[in-house]
C-alpha cells in the first residue's frame, strides 16, 4: 500500500536556539551535528550549529523535531539542490 505524504504549512518554532521543531519538510537531504539539510515547501533549508541532531522525524507529516546549539538557518531557492533517488531513509536501507 502506497503512503500518501501530507503537505502542510511551513513553519519553524526554535526555543532558546536549542530546541526546534519544523513543518512542511519534503525530504531530510543530509545531517550530521554540524548541519541539517532539509527540502522544504519554502526551499531549501540548512540549519547549522554545534550537537544537532534529529529527535523526532515523520515525514509522512512533513515535521523534525532537532536539538543542538542553532547557529544559523538560511534558505535557499526551492529545487537548487540536485535531489537524489529516494527518500532518505529508502536511500540508507539500499
Amino acid at each position: 500500500m502506497e503512503q500518501k505524504q501530507v503537505h502542510c504549512t511551513h513553519r519553524i518554532v526554535l526555543t532558546e536556539r536549542k530546541s526546534g521543531t519544523v513543518s512542511g519538510i519534503t525530504d531530510v537531504i543530509s545531517f550530521d551535528e554540524h548541519e541539517i539539510l532539509l527540502d522544504t515547501e519554502m526551499g531549501m533549508l540548512s540549519v547549522r550549529g554545534k550537537e544537532l541532531h534529529i529527535s523526532r522525524l515523520t515525514l509522512e507529516l512533513g515535521e523534525a523535531d532537532m536539538e543542538g546549539v542553532v547557529e544559523s538557518m538560511t534558505y535557499s531557492v526551492k529545487g537548487h539542490h540536485k535531489k537524489k533517488e529516494g527518500s532518505l531513509l529508502q536511500r540508507m536501507f539500499r
